[in-house]
Parts: structure tokens; sequence; C-alpha cells
């Protein structure tokens, strides 16, 4: 005798049920679906034990995160969880700081002890980290489960730059980093005047080339931002004419070398006119000199009466 299959029993085979002008296949991902509601169909369908259980706690926990979300708390809920299940933060590594302290990288980040990693905004973090005042550049990478990691490139400081009262220490472009904080940064050099700091980096770089002189020079004074003057540790001033102070400052070098200039008892040395050096002796040396003028000047006259 041939068997006859219900449309339910077709279905659940995955088979094909041929009908007017119709057909239906039951996929296999799909059978399981169809079983139920086939049970269900035929009034011999148990519902699974705690049941009821599993759907009130379903109800309530949408309602609970539908609330959530119209309260705006779901990112607190976020990070409940997340510390809950071990995806909140738990280190931040930080290289490349030399003048950035990792206390003002961990406030730029924001972190709150159970910040999740997987919220983190690090474009955010680095754009805070970047207007940090030592920042060049930063990168900011999470690494799972709960790490954070922060590369810096810092600006490097390059002089400290004198105008009035305020002083700053700026880098060779002459972008001001951060006031002078009133200690350390002896190894720079210090700029005064108006222009000085943008252009300290070419001009300090071009006088390197004497070094019996650049290594005395204590202040490079921008005269209102035409021409260089040169302040020596021994109190002589060097004054730099405006076009072809290089050359001055070779001439100076040469009578330095050859008559021990800089060793004199002088207070400065201009070579702005373009026919001749003017040196301006001490107040003792100016004395002194005026004194055997006189002294010379005398005996000659004595001579000529005799």
């Amino acid at each position: 005798m041939q068997s006859v299959m219900s449309h339910s029993d077709a279905l659940m085979r995955g088979q094909a049920i041929a009908g007017a002008g119709w057909r239906f296949v039951a996929l296999h991902g799909g059978r399981r679906m169809v079983r139920t509601v086939s049970q269900v169909a035929r009034s011999d369908f148990t519902v699974p034990r705690f049941a009821t259980a599993a759907l009130m706690i379903a109800m309530v926990g949408g309602a609970s995160l539908y609330g959530a979300v119209l309260g705006g708390r779901m990112p607190a809920v976020i990070e409940a969880v997340a510390a809950s299940t071990g995806f909140a933060v738990e280190r931040v590594e930080v290289a490349g700081n030399a003048e950035t302290s990792e206390i003002d990288v961990l406030g730029a980040i924001g972190l709150n002890g159970y910040t999740p990693l997987l919220g983190f905004d690090a474009r955010a973090a680095r754009e805070r980290i970047a207007a940090l005042p030592w920042v060049k550049s930063v990168a900011v990478r999470k690494t799972y489960p709960a790490t954070i990691e922060v590369r810096i490139v810092e600006r490097r400081p390059f002089a400290i730059w004198q105008r009035g009262d305020q002083l700053d220490i700026v880098d060779r472009f002459g972008k001001p980093i951060i006031p002078y904080p009133g200690a350390g940064y002896t190894n720079l050099p210090l700029v005064v005047g108006e222009g000085a700091a943008a252009r300290a980096s070419d001009f300090i770089a071009r006088i390197a080339a004497y070094p019996d002189i650049a290594s005395h020079v204590v202040g490079h004074v921008r005269v209102a931002d035409r021409r260089w003057d040169l302040r020596l540790d021994n109190g002589v001033t060097i004054h730099l004419p405006e076009q072809g102070e290089i050359d001055a400052l070779a001439e100076v070098a040469r009578l330095n070398r050859e008559q021990g200039l800089l060793a004199r008892d002088i207070v400065a040395i201009d070579m702005r006119l373009p026919d001749r050096i003017a040196i301006r002796l001490a107040h003792e040396a100016a004395e002194a000199r005026q004194a055997a003028l006189k002294e010379q000047l005398t005996k000659l006259q004595r001579e000529r009466r005799t």
C-alpha cells in the first residue's frame, strides 16, 4: 500500500509539495520552525520548562534597554557591561614623551576607571593629546582586550625667546612651546627682540662657522627686526650691519685671531660702517687712553720749545 505523506511531514523532511500551480520546499534551516508549528497545530506541543520566566526576563530586559536609550543612559550601560565582562581599559602605554608628563596624557585621554575599550574614541583622544604644548604628533591605538597605546613625537626646544619681560621656549621655527619656567634649558641660546625667534635658526647656524666667537655668545639681539647684535660673555657687544653680517663677523674673527681683539679692554665693536671699524673702550681703558694721549701731547710740546 502506498503511504500518504501529509503536508507537515513533507515540510519537516524538506521535500517538495506540489499543488495547484505552486511548489514549496522547506529548506534545512527552516525545518525546526516548521516542525514546531506542526506540533502546535496538532496540539501535541509541550511548553518547555521556565519558558514563562524566560519570556518575562526578555520583556523586562527589552523595556530596560528601551528606557536606557530614551533616557540617554546607554553609554553608562555599555560601560557597566564592559567592565563586568573584562573589556574595561586596564592599561595605558605611553612612549616618545620626554617633556610631556604621563599625567597630562592620561588626563587628555579621559579615563574614568571603567571606560570600555570597545566604546573608547581613539580619534577624539588623539585630538586632545595633540593639543598638549610639547606634542608635535601622536598616534593612539586600541589593543584588545584592555590596553591603549599612545605614541608621541614631541617638538624640540631650540631657543629662549625674550620680548620685554616675556620669556618663552620656542622651536626652531620660532613658534612658542611653553613660557620659560625659570630653571633648566641652560643649553639653549637666548634670542632677544621682535622677529628674533623666527630668524634665529638660520642666523645661529651661520655664525657657528666662527666658533671662537659663537662659543662666547650669550645673547643674539634682533634690532628693529633689521639686523643683529651679538653680546659676548666678556661683556663685549658686536654690532653687525644689516647687509653682509657674516662678512663683518669674519673680519672680527680675523682681527681677534691676529691681534687678540676680544681680549682687550673694550665694550663694543661697531661693524656697521662700510669703510671702518669703530671700537669703544671700557671706561677705565678710555681714561687711561686719554691720559696717555695727554702725556704724549705734553711731551711733544716740550720738544718743540727746545
